[in-house]
């Protein structure tokens, strides 16, 4: 199976260090004008998705939920989470007081990797 999320070196070892120092995790990634552009990283149920948003996978058993309208658009890409030093939009994500930042890189997935997909999971 194709993943449709994956994370950089990087990414992985700031989960880490969030974990530790919050405990359980969640991604979400709006399709709004703020922050629409990056992921925000919240304590596990420290933001409610609404009905019809994606779960499009995990990354280190952390859930990345993406909101249902620009999952529609992005369906058909492959998500690679990285970060970066900067301070994000809006300055709720927890990496935030780290002056870190997560982004989302994407590539289209290939006719053939579309035919082998993870499955999904949505809010009902």
């Amino acid at each position: 199976m194709i993943r449709r999320i994956d994370a950089t070196k990087e990414a992985i070892k700031l989960i880490a260090i969030l974990k530790e120092k919050h405990g359980e995790l969640m991604f979400y990634q709006a399709g709004g004008c703020c922050e629409g552009s990056q992921p925000q990283c919240f304590e596990k149920g420290g933001f409610y998705q609404r009905m019809g948003d994606v779960c499009i996978g995990t990354i280190e058993e952390v859930a990345f939920w993406v909101d249902k309208d620009l999952f529609e658009y992005w369906k058909h890409a492959h998500f690679t989470l990285k970060v970066i030093d900067a301070f994000g939009v809006g300055g709720f994500s927890l990496e935030t007081p780290l002056k870190k930042t997560f982004q989302i890189e994407y590539r289209i997935f290939t006719p053939e990797e579309e035919q082998n997909l993870t499955p999904i999971h949505y809010i009902e």
